[in-house]
């Protein structure tokens, strides 16, 4: 079978099988059939728009999130109070999700969930088995039929090729700016080269991921986290990971590692027993500094994984890593306060910022340890 074909014989199979409980929750969100077999359609057009992705472990999770966030997106970019609430309150009493899943699937704290629940039950009354009744009857008597599979791989394909366009359209209008930029140089040295030097940061981000969502860190380097650490796989190291138990948790720090990869390498780490989510995470490298991604689970865990996007150069990569102290390769070191770090005085190394701006964790130039 073709891998087309078996991709798409895969998604009919869990389409399939998930449509009634999806009808139904969408049901329990909307509080109208025609709306709910709206957004259920609409929910499993983007799945399909992106199925090749979906870790096959934790569908139903990127499902229901995509039903709930299609949802809250309809009347509001982050969706009303009320509507949150509601989202809450089916989550918690119609689903039975533990209150740390529906952080998840909102991309809130846990506590914020407890906060939303509590006022949500207290509007109904501080009856929670009223609340269980309430769920169960938005669903009424509806027997859904089956899930009108052609309608929706038709929306999905569609949506899959308005993304290809939209990225297609944003690598020549990046490509367009590089052709700019290089004519300006030429037209300002005289010559088609540089002086070399590269000044001000690159762009970095800060996104909330769920387990196991894998992301695409790298040209062939993919990154996904799980409760217990972060894995990652690149052409030289398929399937690698990195636990938290390696690291005091209970002191903030931060590591780093480098994989060889096709043009230099990609350059990743973990931060650790910081409060709150970080604001961003910057590497000092011999050209200036370079924004990392970022990449944590809901609920500000403490903890995260960022990498630098671009693959940096061996000269870079050394000037991170190995100066400043002279250190041997291995695990990146345990950065303190912001001011200490195993390494010496080498280098900026690998900051990590909270949101204020402060540094929450240092690892220094040099800061390896074996």
């Amino acid at each position: 079978m073709r891998t087309g074909a078996r991709i798409h014989h895969d998604f009919a199979a869990y389409a399939r099988a998930c449509w009634p409980r999806l009808l139904l929750t969408a049901l329990k969100l909307t509080g109208d059939l025609a709306e709910a077999d709206d957004l259920a359609r609409r929910t499993l057009a983007r799945v399909y728009a992106r199925w090749r992705r979906v870790p096959r472990n934790d569908v139903d999770f990127h499902v229901r999130r995509h039903l709930v966030r299609s949802w809250l997106r309809r009347a509001w970019p982050l969706g009303r109070r009320a509507d949150r609430q509601r989202a809450v309150l089916v989550l918690r009493y119609g689903e039975g999700l533990p209150d740390a899943q529906i952080g998840q699937l909102l991309g809130i704290s846990t506590g914020a969930v407890r906060h939303v629940a509590r006022r949500g039950v207290k509007a109904a009354g501080g009856d929670e088995q009223r609340l269980r009744a309430a769920c169960a009857a938005a669903a009424g008597d509806v027997v859904p039929g089956p899930v009108p599979l052609a309608a929706v791989t038709v929306r999905g394909r569609a949506l899959r090729r308005r993304r290809a366009a939209v990225a297609a359209a944003g690598c020549a209008a990046v490509l367009a700016a590089g052709g700019f930029v290089a004519v300006g140089l030429v037209g300002a040295s005289g010559s088609g080269s540089s002086s070399g030097t590269v000044a001000g940061r690159e762009a970095g981000s800060v996104r909330i991921v769920a387990p196991g969502e894998r992301v695409q860190a790298a040209p062939g380097v993919e990154m996904w986290l799980t409760a217990d650490g972060s894995h990652w796989s690149t052409p030289e190291q398929a399937n690698q990971f990195r636990a938290l138990d390696t690291y005091p948790r209970h002191q903030p720090g931060v590591s780093v590692q480098a994989e060889p990869v096709k043009g230099g390498y990609f350059l990743s780490g973990l931060y650790y027993g910081v409060t709150g989510d970080p604001g961003r995470v910057e590497l000092g490298t011999g050209h200036g500094q370079v924004a990392a991604n970022v990449l944590t689970l809901a609920g500000s865990p403490g903890w995260g994984v960022w990498y630098a996007s671009t693959p940096l150069s061996a000269r870079d990569t050394k000037t991170l890593i190995v100066e400043g102290v002279g250190g041997v390769g291995g695990v990146g070191g345990v950065g303190g306060d912001g001011d200490g770090g195993v390494g010496g005085d080498g280098g900026d190394g690998v900051r990590v910022y909270d949101a204020a701006g402060a540094v929450v964790a240092r690892l220094r130039s040099g800061g390896w340890r074996a």
